[in-house]
């Protein structure tokens, strides 16, 4: 038999102000409990379900003792017949949002914490979606239920920004989708989804591509691209090294910014690049030419450090720093009286990420490999979705010629 406490009066009960929890006594598991603050509250300890609970039964002021013990009492008689208290208070929580119905605004919180806080590991595309659903989506539909929201609010929403802000309104629809697509999912809401695009909204928004002003990354061009890399090879320093490897596996910023020394294979001359650190969220397996391999095998290692090209502090390089050295080099051949490493169609000053661009134009203009293999090394999505089931491989082994040619290309070595 456990241990009864003594049952306290109401004066004595009120003159507990130690912080802790104190027993009052009257039912098992009553107690007061004292914050450091001195804040005051009633809380049962029982154990339901073979698990401990501590079940709040309101503040000091608001519950004389006498409810308190009442409450208790209530509660423990639940928990013996086989009632939870805390998921019938869930419950009675949940059909009362029910009734009064569900907000966008509110829906959104309920949906990120529930799923987009752990499935968006980046935090900035965290950010995005609150960012771009606070701005454009709340004006107009962040107080309605979200079962009253129809497509001529969605309409609102989108079309003031659908031909001016297109990306952005492609993304404010689709996040309003995946809200409503979760309302429905938890029974907020019913019927078609009114921010669905194919077979309703397509109906009455220009497609994208017809208004969107698409902007490339500025490329170095296919002649240029030799000369370019013979005078990144005379820079010195890890984002230099950086930059090299990015070119010669026509790699994505992220990709080498978080690539580790455990993802690196010597004896297959492979890298294995996991999921996460993908745009695609797929696991990318790449072929290391053999100038590629030559590279890491001189690259430093630094104790402690996993990153094949870390900052000077240790930690993941920025994307601004492997920018900075191509805009150094465009800097210093204008500097020189020539014209820089300007992209052929814009004029613009080369980036990092154009240089995917000027590997896809090599492949399709200058050599014989096949475009889908060009577009599995860029690791873009290919076909439809029964074309990608279909095709299991990632044809590696071809793919490891192509980036053979491309690294003797842009060495000078084979000028096809």
């Amino acid at each position: 038999m456990p241990k009864r406490s003594p049952e306290l009066k109401a004066l004595e009960v009120k003159r507990l102000f130690k912080p802790g929890r104190h027993a009052v006594g009257g039912v098992q598991g009553l107690y007061l409990n004292v914050t450091d603050t001195g804040a005051r509250s009633w809380i049962l300890r029982v154990i339901v379900n073979g698990s401990r609970r501590h079940i709040g039964l309101g503040a000091f002021d608001d519950v004389s003792l006498a409810e308190a013990r009442d409450l208790a009492r209530e509660m423990r008689k639940k928990i013996i017949s086989g009632i939870d208290p805390v998921a019938e208070r869930k419950a009675a929580l949940a059909r009362a949002e029910h009734r009064r119905g569900l907000s966008f605004s509110d829906a959104f919180e309920r949906y990120f914490a529930d799923k987009l806080e752990s499935e968006l590991s980046n935090p900035k595309h965290r950010e995005q979606w609150r960012s771009t659903l606070t701005t454009y989506a709340y004006p107009v539909i962040g107080n309605k239920s979200v079962d009253l929201i129809t497509v001529e609010d969605v309409l609102a929403v989108l079309k003031p920004i659908w031909t001016t802000k297109t990306e952005t309104a492609t993304r404010v629809r689709q996040r309003i989708e995946r809200v409503l697509d979760w309302s429905a999912a938890m029974g907020h809401r019913s019927g078609v989804n009114p921010a669905l695009w194919k077979g309703s909204l397509q109906q009455m928004l220009p497609a994208p591509t017809k208004v969107k002003v698409v902007v490339n990354h500025p490329a170095v061009a296919i002649d240029e691209v030799v000369r370019w890399f013979a005078v990144l090879q005379t820079r010195d320093g890890i984002a230099a090294r950086a930059l090299t490897f990015l070119t010669l596996n026509a790699s994505r910023s992220q990709e080498i910014r978080k690539a580790r020394w455990e993802e690196i294979s010597f004896e297959t001359a492979t890298w294995l690049i996991p999921a996460e650190h993908m745009k695609m969220k797929e696991p990318h397996r790449v072929p290391l030419s053999a100038r590629a391999i030559n590279l890491l095998r001189q690259a430093p290692r630094f104790a402690g450090c996993p990153l094949l090209f870390p900052s000077l502090r240790g930690g993941e390089m920025s994307d601004a720093t492997l920018s900075a050295v191509m805009k150094r080099m465009h800097n210093a051949e204008v500097d020189c009286g020539r014209k820089g490493f300007l992209d052929p169609v814009s004029k613009r000053p080369a980036v990092p990420h154009g240089l995917r661009s000027t590997f896809r134009d090599w492949v399709a203009e200058r050599t014989d490999h096949p475009r889908e293999m060009a577009e599995i090394a860029l690791a873009h999505e290919m076909g439809s979705e029964v074309e990608r089931a279909y095709r299991r491989g990632d044809m590696l082994e071809k793919r490891r010629r192509m980036m053979e040619d491309w690294a003797n290309f842009i060495s000078g070595r084979n000028q096809a």
